[in-house]
Parts: C-alpha cells; structure tokens; sequence
C-alpha cells in the first residue's frame, strides 16, 4: 500500500492555490470554485485542496512535506512573503523542520530528515 494523496478543507480555493504553488506544488486539477489537485514535485504523491462552506473546528491534520534543501527553500519562501510560525531548527527525533500555516489555518511542516524519516536509531524491528 502506497500514501496517494491528502486532502485538506479551504474556505477560499484562489488564496490556497496561490499558496501551495508558492511551495512548488505542480496544480494538475483547477476544478473551480469546489476542488483544486496537485502533484508533488519528487514522486507521484498528490495533494489537493476541497471547498468546504466552514471549518473543522478542532484541529485538523499536520501535513508534512519534505525538501532536501531545507533552509535554501524557506529562504525563498520568505523572500516571496509566506510568513512561519517556526523557522528550520533541529528537532529532538532528528528532523529539520520550519512550521507555517496555510490560509486556512492547516499546519503545514516543510522538514529534512534523511535517513531518519524511515530508519531513525529508535527504529522496532518488523
């Protein structure tokens, strides 16, 4: 079995759209005003976005995507005006990770983990 894709809930598909393609999201479905898809740069995962008329109002998911070039990105990123709640900074379980929200307020992690995204030392046997 193979993670394909996520989806997350907008209020307003142009603002998001913007957004993710500001991250290097390729759109590939511009399905407006309701859906809108897009596939990730490295690999075949795909990611979209889904009008909805409100907001879940418990926390929704934490969506994490990874880039090699962690701190060279989020540079650009800011220079382009995306704002971060947490600059790159090494994590404890061994991950690079900056911390932004979409304009809906999903929590978006850009991180850089390497080996460890698969096999960190604290790794059980199977």
């Amino acid at each position: 079995m193979r993670l394909n894709q996520v989806t997350v809930p907008s209020l307003n598909l142009e603002k998001s759209i913007l957004f993710y393609q500001k991250l290097g999201l390729i759109i590939i479905v511009k399905a407006l005003p309701n859906y809108a898809r897009f596939l990730c740069p490295d690999g075949n995962a795909t990611f979209s976005i889904h009008l909805q008329n409100k907001l879940p109002l418990e926390k929704g998911p934490i969506i994490y995507f990874e880039e090699d070039n962690l701190d060279e990105f989020v540079e650009n990123l800011v220079a382009e005006g995306l704002i971060f709640d947490e600059l790159p900074n090494d994590k404890t379980w061994l991950w690079r990770e900056a911390h932004l929200t979409d304009p809906d307020g999903n929590h978006i992690v850009l991180f850089k983990a390497g080996i460890n995204r698969i096999n960190p030392p604290w790794r059980i046997n199977v």
